[in-house]
């Protein structure tokens, strides 16, 4: 049975560099193995309380919706470029996007999935600010 690898991504750079790493340091690990790179849609609930309180508590249902799937396309769309990259090294990968705190679907993805290696980038705030 293959290894499971996932490489859980953002829209920040680091996210792009721990998956080149990944890609170049461990060739050989993930090259018996299935790849996954994973991310996490916001909680949409969160976002929609700032729009309600913004619009004074009237938020249309069809401005929801629409806030939604901006969400869910720009999750594809950092799913795209991964997938981009891996092919220009020669490495399918399998992509997975679900909704939730990123931390909490990063974790639920690890044990729903099986997966053995994790590979995260940094969130560029330091010791302290981690």
């Amino acid at each position: 049975m293959k290894k499971k690898v996932m490489v859980a991504i953002d829209e920040n750079e680091c996210s792009y560099y721990a998956l080149e790493w990944t890609l170049d340091k461990l060739r050989d690990t993930i090259a018996d193995s299935e790849l996954i790179i994973f991310t996490a849609q916001p909680f949409t609930s969160l976002n929609i309380g700032y729009v309600h309180a913004s619009t004074f508590g009237v938020t249309s249902p069809e401005l929801i919706k629409s806030i939604q799937e901006n969400q869910h396309r720009a999750a594809l769309a950092l799913l795209e470029k991964a997938k981009e990259i891996c092919g220009n090294k020669g490495i399918v990968a399998e992509t997975v996007t679900e909704v939730g705190d990123p931390k909490e679907a990063i974790c639920e993805a690890v044990e729903k999935l099986n997966i053995e290696l994790l590979v995260l980038g940094s969130n560029n705030r330091g010791a302290l600010g981690r």
